[in-house]
């Protein structure tokens, strides 16, 4: 609705994970140099926390597109699977075909697929997201997947990623074993207030901006001072501010727009904002 106005080629907002709009924060740049670290010297486990909109999964996404041909990926978006489940999900990303989807027959198919990728000097890599939903009785099934690996290095990399209540699952004495075996542990932080302002100007030039001066400097320490540094409630208030400053027929977005959006983000409402 706003782009015209805005002169935007798309909408720089958007809640959903798209590497293109990836800003590399100092966080986001070692989030992935980790990971790449991990994946490269087979170190099995790896851990990536952060909080609910910290951009776990557009990281995710921005490491698949960096990984080269040898790398084979699986990427389980879903938590809340049984057992079962969880390992057909996992096969069928793999695109390894089975005749029989039962317990034994799928993880002998996997063994044999991750065999036939050394072979070829691939590496193969499961991406399991929003790892926190998963019981411990899953994470348990995970860590026996680790299991398949020769004398020499491991046949899958791992990585588990999720909210912080990941680390306090993993420290739980039942899956002791499982935290053992993680090599690798990474939380990404919130953007700090240089960041915020930075990573608001990359996505309103990824969406084709020319005008740097959309918000105003008092409305983006509010924007700051709302979100706490996080991109996902970033891009919420922005979107809104922008929607605002359309329906007001304003060009630059101030700090009472802002504020007014965030009471109505918040649910609360007054007589000067209805």
């Amino acid at each position: 609705m706003y782009l015209a106005f805005y002169n935007l080629k798309e909408k720089p907002f958007n809640v959903t994970a798209d590497p293109n709009f990836l800003y590399l924060s100092k966080k986001h740049r070692e989030a992935i140099s980790h990971m790449q670290y991990g994946i490269q010297e087979r170190m099995g486990f790896l851990e990536i926390t952060g909080e609910i909109g910290a951009g776990k999964t557009t990281v995710c996404k921005a490491l698949l597109n960096q990984l080269d041909q040898h790398t084979k990926t699986a990427f389980i978006l879903n938590g809340n699977l049984s057992e079962i489940q969880l390992l057909q999900a996992i096969i069928e990303d793999f695109g390894i075909q089975v005749k029989t989807k039962n317990k034994i027959t799928m993880l002998n198919e996997l063994n044999k697929f991750l065999l036939e990728q050394l072979e070829h000097r691939n590496n193969v890599v499961l991406i399991i997201d929003e790892a926190q939903n998963l019981k411990p009785s899953l994470l348990e099934q995970v860590r026996l997947l680790s299991n398949l690996e020769t004398e020499k290095e491991k046949l899958l990399q791992i990585i588990l990623v999720g909210q912080p209540e990941l680390r306090e699952k993993l420290a739980s004495r039942e899956l002791k074993q499982l935290r053992q075996r993680i090599a690798i542990r990474y939380h990404i932080a919130p953007l700090s207030r240089r960041e915020a302002d930075g990573y608001i100007s990359h996505r309103l030039n990824v969406a084709g901006c020319n005008n740097s001066d959309i918000f105003h400097k008092d409305a983006l320490e509010e924007i700051f001072k709302f979100s706490g540094g996080i991109p996902r409630l970033i891009n919420i208030v922005c979107d809104k501010s922008l929607l605002t400053g359309y329906t007001a027929d304003k060009k630059t977005i101030d700090s009472t727009m802002v504020k007014k959006c965030v009471k109505e983000i918040e649910g609360v409402f007054d007589e000067h904002c209805q």
